[in-house]
């Protein structure tokens, strides 16, 4: 990946938005009935709370992976650290 200040996270985020806005703009732009409008949209929100619930839960699992993989850098760093003053 260049260096352009998107990291995994921000473009996923932004593909699944896109994807969100354009089923909405669809089902709002379908011809049925208001009934039937109501029901997809309906339908269409549990779906869209349940993705994004299961993508906060995996956002959660990455930071905390991400969390004990930088404090154990920290840890080695002031380790180092400490070695080098105490040489």
């Amino acid at each position: 990946m260049d260096d352009r200040g998107y990291d995994t996270g921000s473009l996923v985020a932004s593909f699944l938005l896109g994807g969100i806005v354009g089923a909405g703009i669809a089902i709002l732009l379908a011809p049925q009935s208001g009934r039937e409008t109501r029901e997809k949209i309906k339908e269409f929100a549990e779906t869209v709370k349940e993705k994004m619930a299961s993508s906060v839960e995996s956002a959660k699992d990455i930071l905390e992976e991400k969390k004990s993989v930088l404090s154990a850098v920290v840890e080695a760093g002031k380790e180092a650290y400490n070695k080098e003053v105490n040489k």
